[in-house]
């Protein structure tokens, strides 16, 4: 192949979407899956820390609605997406 050939041109392209893919897309999507796990996995008992910092303990789950407790006797509806990360079961 001629080094000025329509095919040579489009090769540094090809690499880069290559490269982003495997830095930046597939890392993406394992996390998004990796979360999705830890929301649908949710269950009563289990102590979450939630987006806006505050650690409570899960008392129901209602589909997409958490019924978390947030101090003795009080309890809140949260949205599952509101949930950073889960601490461990209480």
């Amino acid at each position: 192949m001629q080094p000025n050939s329509p095919i040579m041109q489009f090769v540094p392209f090809i690499a880069i979407l290559v490269i982003f893919y495997f830095l930046l897309i597939r890392p993406q999507q394992k996390q998004m899956k990796e979360r999705k796990l830890m929301l649908d996995g949710l269950k009563s008992g289990d102590r979450v820390l939630t987006q806006g910092g505050m650690i409570v303990v899960v008392t129901a789950v209602n589909g997409e609605e958490l019924e978390v407790e947030i101090a003795k006797g009080v309890k809140v509806a949260l949205v599952k997406n509101g949930v950073a990360s889960v601490l461990k079961s209480a």
